[in-house]
């Protein structure tokens, strides 16, 4: 959550050296024990962040002082139809909240992690400067908080992820998600945007098993994924399809949290007609692509105007990720228009 706050925030100081080496070596030495849901949780709960659920273009203003709230949260959640999985992640959703702020505001970030959690936890913002984005300085351990202060510089789409080592399997268990920094004078207007991203999931059972799974550190590290899915579970986007209309512009911000593989985003039977890449805005877009390449840790967002109805499968284009679960589905209403596409001859 960001909320406007007043005053001036001071950054604090740095206590990496001692007490920041001894919370990622608590971190370090819990990394192979089990997580324990607290009590009371759903065990088929939907993790999975609906992709129209982000914040809408910031006004034109000058830089503010935000005060964002993080909640580091290990939970069981759905991850298919037959099988649950111990999620990690910043507020009980995959991928954590969007992050929407101007370059030139001053972010006051506090981390909280939940008493009912395990593991240190804490937050590197690749869009922040210094102390590893501030992993350095919000390392946490279970009921704790740590605050640090940043000034956003550079505008462009960024990752966000959990920074505590193994920092692999906390980003693969879910602890990601995507911060835009808007310029000074925000984005061209559109009439829709959407929030996905991409990530790996590694079980204790395997592809297709059933049941409850525990994260596999071992194939964390040997970087062998079970699962490739979209915004935390299999079918998420299936369940929540991204709806837009004919004739309406769409924007949709994408990031790859691998932590192991790349992403190539794809809409079968859509042009996207702006690419900004590596979420830069330092330069115009790229126009007219079949699909959008983010690396491990990169983001990008397109812009786009559907020009038939229909539903638009949404796909990696390296296609063995749709046999291990990717998949979901863009649907737009409207007007067919047979001047564009149809069935048969030329009519």
């Amino acid at each position: 959550m960001v909320r406007t706050v007043k005053g001036e925030g001071t950054p604090p100081r740095s206590s990496w050296p001692a007490a920041g080496i001894l919370r990622l070596f608590l971190g370090l030495l819990l990394a192979g024990l089990p997580v324990i849901c607290r009590a009371g949780e759903s065990a088929a709960a939907d993790i999975s962040r609906d992709p129209s659920d982000l914040p809408g273009p910031l006004p034109r203003r000058g830089p503010k002082l935000l005060r964002i709230d993080l909640l580091a949260l290990e939970t069981e959640g759905r991850l298919t139809d037959g099988s649950t999985f111990r999620y990690w992640t910043f507020g009980g959703k995959v991928p954590g909240p969007f992050l929407r702020v101007r370059v030139g505001d001053t972010l006051e970030v506090h981390l909280r992690n939940d008493p009912g959690c395990r593991m240190v936890h804490s937050i590197d913002l690749h869009a922040a400067w210094g102390d590893s984005g501030g992993a350095m300085l919000s390392q946490t351990l279970p009921g704790g908080e740590k605050t640090f202060t940043f000034r956003a510089l550079n505008p462009g789409l960024y990752l966000y992820h959990c920074g505590t080592p193994v920092v692999a399997q906390h980003i693969a268990n879910g602890m990601y998600g995507l911060i835009l920094v808007e310029p000074p004078g925000g984005l061209p207007k559109v009439d829709r945007e959407f929030y996905i991203m991409e990530g790996e999931i590694y079980t204790s059972g395997g592809f297709g098993a059933s049941g409850f799974q525990e994260p596999d550190f071992r194939k964390i590290l040997e970087a062998r994924p079970d699962y490739f899915v979209f915004n935390g579970s299999v079918g998420a986007l299936v369940r929540h399809p991204l709806r837009a209309k004919v004739g309406r512009r769409i924007r949709i911000f994408f990031g790859n949290a691998g932590p192991s593989t790349s992403a190539n985003l794809h809409a079968l039977g859509a042009i996207f007609e702006k690419v900004y890449e590596d979420g830069s805005l330092a330069s115009p877009p790229m126009e007219n692509s079949c699909s959008i390449f983010a690396p491990s840790g990169g983001a990008g967002f397109v812009e786009f105007v559907p020009k038939v109805p229909g539903s638009y499968p949404l796909v990696d284009h390296f296609f063995f990720k749709q046999e291990k679960g990717l998949g979901g589905s863009l649907v737009v209403e409207g007007p067919a228009d047979p001047s564009i596409i149809h069935e048969g001859a030329v009519r």
